[in-house]
């Protein structure tokens, strides 16, 4: 068997889904902010938004699967980002009060929605949006959401002031949706923590514990998928940005194996890693990231094949799945088309 593929998260949204995202903005103090825009646009699609959303969602699929991807996702096509349109379904978040934030380290500074209550469940919604996606190919589609201490990173406490409290509480939102998801039958379901790579001691104090929480009693039919982004920039082929130690994955790999984790996502091309690394992983399935998603230039088939080969020294290939490093939203549909046929390629020579 071929090594299997899948993708991360979002993919460029089609032209016809006018819906704003992070990604592609115009530079600039005035650049308009997708978080405060999102309600607005969702209001000018008017009601036919469902079926030009299903229609992209379509799109994006077709793309994945004609590429040749075996667990492809549904591109986050109506989200303006991962985080904050999962934080508009649960309850605590006023999305009125815009709070000013440094982020990620202080790599960029945006507006950012207040937690102004306690933080709950509302009744779940990806459950809906994953049968929207899944009726569309016979290969499992995996959904993806914020993991809790990106969330806590990635928007402003006026409320609890205690970031493991508020992430505790996040895990039990995000758990309903986990259960119910699981519940429909969904196999594959992310959850991502870029925050993992840039604050691992605050991971292993209590990060951990609450990817616990949120996939707590979720069936052993569903692949538990962690993202662990590094980091990239707000432009293509900008190499001068902030990334995350490369000593982060070593230090966080352990727990990851001794947690209840399935599967670990770990990018390495446009941040290599000594792949040794995967030797720590005595059970967990690693996702390796073979492709760039900030970078325009398009990896050769050779390219990645060497570098699966390499993996392949240090991890069994069952246990083995080869992915871009992150979402795909910076780049174009042909950039993304080219990247996914020649990744699919790649694998399947492995």
């Amino acid at each position: 068997m071929p090594i299997q593929t899948t993708c991360i998260g979002a993919y460029p949204k089609p032209d016809f889904v006018k819906l704003p995202d992070w990604f592609n903005l115009p530079a600039g103090p005035d650049t308009a902010n997708p978080t405060r825009d999102w309600q607005a646009a969702m209001t000018d699609l008017g009601p036919d938004a469902e079926l030009i959303i299903t229609k992209g969602v379509k799109q994006v699929l077709d793309d994945q699967l004609s590429a040749g991807i075996d667990i492809p996702t549904d591109g986050e096509i109506p989200r303006e980002n991962y985080v904050h349109y999962h934080c508009r379904h649960l309850n605590g978040f006023d999305f009125n009060k815009l709070t000013v934030k440094e982020l990620r380290n202080g790599a960029y500074t945006t507006e950012l929605p207040t937690i102004v209550g306690p933080v709950t469940a509302r009744k779940p919604f990806m459950k809906a949006e994953w049968i929207r996606a899944q009726k569309f190919t016979d290969k499992p589609v995996k959904v993806t959401m914020p993991g809790p201490m990106t969330v806590s990173d990635t928007t402003a406490d006026d409320y609890y002031h205690d970031p493991v409290a508020l992430g505790a509480d996040l895990a039990k939102a995000l758990n309903a949706e986990v259960l119910a998801l699981a519940d429909a039958g969904c196999v594959h379901i992310q959850i991502d923590e870029p925050l993992f790579a840039r604050r691992p001691e605050d991971a292993l104090a209590y990060g951990f514990e609450n990817i616990e929480r949120a996939f707590h009693k979720c069936p052993r039919s569903v692949i538990r998928t962690v993202h662990m982004c590094c980091g990239y920039p707000d432009v293509l082929d900008n190499p001068d940005y902030p990334k995350a130690d490369p000593q982060s994955y070593v230090e966080l790999v352990g727990a990851v194996d001794y947690s209840t984790i399935n599967a670990v996502s770990f990018e390495d091309a446009h941040r290599p890693n000594d792949l040794k690394l995967l030797e720590s992983l005595t059970k967990t399935v690693a996702i390796l990231g073979v492709v760039a998603i900030a970078q325009s230039r398009v990896e050769s088939v050779e390219e990645i094949e060497q570098r699966l080969r390499v993996a392949l020294n240090h991890i069994d290939p069952e246990r083995l799945i080869a992915a871009p490093d992150c979402g795909l939203g910076l780049l174009d549909r042909s950039l993304a088309i080219s990247k996914l046929t020649n990744l699919c390629a790649a694998a399947k020579r492995v």
